[in-house]
């Protein structure tokens, strides 16, 4: 419970981050990559294992880690995106809706529980993470449009379906803080060739204040990750119950800093959605 309780206050803080770029000006993109190298020299200098980085390749979950660094990439721009044009509440319920995404492959994949309970608590859950960040003015939502928020909807659940398919079949618990590495290691090198093929068509100072925000981004993006992996290594724990657990509480979380941090609207309907992830989260528990 410790892991899923630091991953959540982990992931919450990289929305935070993302909506403090937007009022700084900060270049996503380089800021990502630097955040990647920082995230990969966390995972590398942590790891337990003695697994040198020449042989990453020879790893049963090389294909998986280059796969998901890819998506690493590609989705945090996307999440940036969406808190800076959406909002922060926005951006979080278009990212942890996606739990429908891992549950139901958590289902089919490792045939995990199917239960009256669990299904009602899952139902209210997601019912839940609409109306907590559900906007009352709907003019900025529909001037910054739908693009972003449903590729973070659609991204945000390959990329925990498929962090759990890999680390149920080929990562072993000691290797988890390596693999870690990896992962932003990957994601690093996609994110360098981008910013390569950008730098060809327009030549730009990197900037001094985008390499502080990549190390500020850098250091909760990598223990928000290897929290999870903890705990859904965690024994008595289904995948479906922690990704719901996991979504909804970044919701609630995210939610609650974005109308005392950020000033943000809280009605009525947000606060019954609060109170009813919290009922989904018992619910879910529970079965």
């Amino acid at each position: 419970m410790l892991y899923l309780l630091l991953s959540i206050l982990f992931a919450t803080g990289l929305f935070v981050i993302f909506k403090y770029f937007g009022i700084y000006k900060i270049d996503i993109l380089k800021a990502i990559v630097i955040n990647y190298i920082v995230a990969l020299t966390i995972g590398f200098s942590s790891s337990e294992n003695t697994i040198s980085i020449i042989e990453i390749h020879r790893q049963p979950w090389v294909f998986g880690a280059a796969f998901l660094g890819a998506l690493f990439v590609a989705i945090f721009f996307v999440m940036a995106k969406t808190a800076q044009d959406n909002g922060v509440s926005v951006a979080s319920v278009a990212g942890k809706m996606s739990v429908v995404i891992p549950i139901l492959f958590g289902v089919l994949l490792y045939n995990e529980s199917v239960t009256f309970l669990k299904i009602v608590g899952i139902i209210i859950a997601l019912i839940a993470v609409y109306l907590t960040s559900v906007k009352e003015e709907k003019s900025d939502f529909k001037k910054a449009g739908l693009l972003f928020p449903i590729l973070l909807f659609f991204g945000s659940g390959t990329i925990d379906t498929t962090l759990k398919y890999v680390e149920v079949n080929f990562v072993p618990k000691e290797e988890v803080a390596f693999f870690s590495g990896s992962l932003f290691g990957f994601a690093a090198i996609f994110g360098i060739l981008v910013l390569g093929v950008k730098s060809i068509k327009k030549r730009e100072s990197f900037g001094f204040k985008n390499i502080i925000a990549g190390i500020v981004l850098g250091v909760p993006n990598y223990f928000s990750i290897v929290f999870l992996i903890k705990a859904l290594q965690t024994e008595g724990f289904e995948s479906s119950t922690l990704f719901t657990i996991n979504n909804v509480a970044v919701v609630i979380v995210s939610t609650i800093v974005g109308l005392f941090l950020f000033k943000e609207h809280f009605s009525f309907k947000n606060k019954i959605g609060v109170l009813l992830a919290i009922l989904g989260i018992v619910l879910v528990t529970i079965a």
